[in-house]
């Protein structure tokens, strides 16, 4: 299953949502404000290191971009721009979205 964030882990507990319930093995796409997750130096930087032992975690590029961040996503997070976000919806059989 893809889930696909898009709040700030500053301000919301999406992402922490998600990681609780979401199966292993599953993959995880930040979008919008939820891709301060996938920088280093973050408050919810340990939370999202451990969750890439057990998903896959993408962040969408041109997001990552509009806000400055793009120099400072952390290993293990893989970027994607629009084409790959589309891809990844047509990869996985279920998506759901953590509004």
């Amino acid at each position: 299953m893809l889930h696909i964030v898009n709040k700030s882990p500053l301000q919301r507990t999406t992402l922490e949502s998600c990681l609780r319930v979401a199966v292993p093995g599953g993959a995880i796409l930040l979008i919008e404000d939820a891709v301060y997750a996938a920088t280093r130096g973050n408050a919810a930087e340990a939370q999202l290191r451990d969750a890439l032992s057990r998903f896959k975690v993408y962040a969408l590029a041109p997001d990552l971009e509009a806000r400055g961040m793009h120099e400072r996503v952390m290993e293990g997070v893989a970027t994607v721009d629009y084409g790959g976000f589309v891809d990844l919806v047509a990869e996985h059989k279920n998506c759901q979205s953590w509004l």
